[in-house]
């Protein structure tokens, strides 16, 4: 890749976060020669000019704003945005296009690995919690947020962390509040006081999408190679702000074909421009707008990868119980840890299941260090039939979503869609 940026901080995003060559290997450049780059042919270009705006009547575009990829020429644009998270997602849609056509699946994804090699990878859309629940002490970090997973095993795209400060906290996530704290991280969209030039990081008047983004070095615990064998555990996660979907449930090989092509969650004020209340948002493959082949393509290799090598699937949710937005309350995260390090230490296997109406999910009675009353969401509303009439509301939403696959479903897939 060769980045060509306006600013000199989107030239430090792009060091942060992709792959640098290391000196004297292939693909590095040559110190050498006057420019340091004679000998670099790229396979890609970028050039990302935010102060250039398109005119929609004459060229075309839906705003001022494009991201704009040829395959063929191999040329990414980006004009009429600041945020430089364009430049990561467009590389990120090219290795999507490349990747399938190798039989690699590209995963929008974060993936860890145990003291005894055990791969866990996180699916889950923006706000799900990937970066802070793939952050682990006791699992050193393989990447943070896009992978492959060949014949060999799962492998980072990335060479750094893009991390939601939105209220982040010391004590719960002291790895990413170190590693955003570094010289040499980049902070978008987080308020500073002119004075003190302290972060605060609960002030959310531009948007609740405020950003860090660093190399992975900057974290104590990571895997230097970037590579790990084949995943035992996979996690889909949810911000489900409807407050209906349990908390933690075990899903069979095809309730994680249906989930991974669904990519539920639900987006709430605050987070993107334009969006009031609680919004549901159905993303193919936890990344529809970065996929560039057919969803089912994704999911016809995920659904090979699992079946294959006997992988444990999960779906987590880390958005809110007692009640939808505004009412309930957001799932404190010592519980999501918990009930995660469960699942993925194995201790889940010998408990008991009951199997919840709406979704069809296998919901663990009893999880260590978790209440048992927060397992069953239905549980944690005062009123019972409110609960009932959302969470029958959101089940319909999903059949509704689901129509699009329908035509490419096999009867197995068919079977556990759900159906209100």
């Amino acid at each position: 890749m060769r980045i060509v940026t306006e600013y000199a901080w989107h030239s430090l995003f792009a060091h942060d976060l992709f792959i640098v060559p290391p000196p004297g290997s292939e693909h590095a450049t040559d110190p050498s020669t006057s420019s340091g780059q004679a000998e670099f042919s790229p396979e890609f270009t970028v050039i990302n000019a935010p102060m250039f705006e398109a005119d929609p009547a004459r060229d075309g575009t839906a705003s001022s704003t494009f991201i704009l990829v040829n395959l063929a020429r191999r040329i990414i644009l980006i004009g009429g945005t600041r945020y430089a998270g364009e430049t990561k997602k467009s590389v990120f849609t090219v290795m999507n296009y490349l990747m399938p056509l190798r039989n690699v699946l590209s995963m929008h994804c974060s993936a860890n690995v145990g003291q005894a090699g055990d791969v866990a990878i996180f699916f889950g859309l923006s706000g799900t919690g990937k970066t802070t629940l793939s952050s682990d002490p006791h699992r050193p970090l393989i990447g943070d947020d896009e992978h492959g997973w060949s014949a060999d095993g799962v492998f980072n795209f990335e060479g750094g962390c893009y991390a939601k400060m939105i209220k982040l906290r010391q004590d719960a996530e002291p790895e990413i509040w170190a590693a955003s704290h570094r010289f040499g991280t980049v902070i978008e969209n987080v308020v500073m006081d002119p004075i003190t030039r302290q972060l605060d990081v609960d002030d959310a008047s531009l948007t609740e999408n405020t950003r860090s983004a660093y190399p992975i070095d900057f974290l104590p615990n990571f895997v230097k190679s970037g590579m790990a064998g084949h995943p035992t555990n996979i996690v889909m996660l949810t911000s489900d702000a409807f407050g209906v979907l349990p908390p933690i449930a075990k899903l069979s090989a095809e309730q994680a074909m249906y989930h991974f092509l669904s990519g539920y969650t639900a987006k709430v004020a605050g987070t993107e421009r334009g969006v009031s209340g609680v919004q549901p948002t159905f993303s193919a493959c936890f990344g529809a707008p970065f996929m560039v082949h057919h969803p089912t393509v994704y999911a016809k290799l995920l659904g090979e990868r699992i079946a294959h090598h006997k992988v444990d699937c999960w779906l987590v949710n880390t958005g809110w119980t007692g009640g939808v937005y505004g009412v309930g309350k957001r799932m404190k995260i010592a519980y999501t840890r918990a009930m995660l390090n469960a699942a993925i230490e194995g201790r889940l296997a010998g408990v008991k299941y009951e199997t919840e109406p709406f979704f069809g999910l296998a919901v663990p009675t009893e999880v260590p260090d978790v209440p048992n009353d927060v397992l069953n969401p239905r549980n944690a509303w005062p009123d019972k039939g409110a609960y009932d009439a959302q969470a029958k509301q959101l089940a319909e939403l999903f059949a509704e979503n689901f129509k699009s696959f329908e035509s490419h479903a096999s009867k197995e897939l068919l079977a556990v869609a759900i159906r209100p």
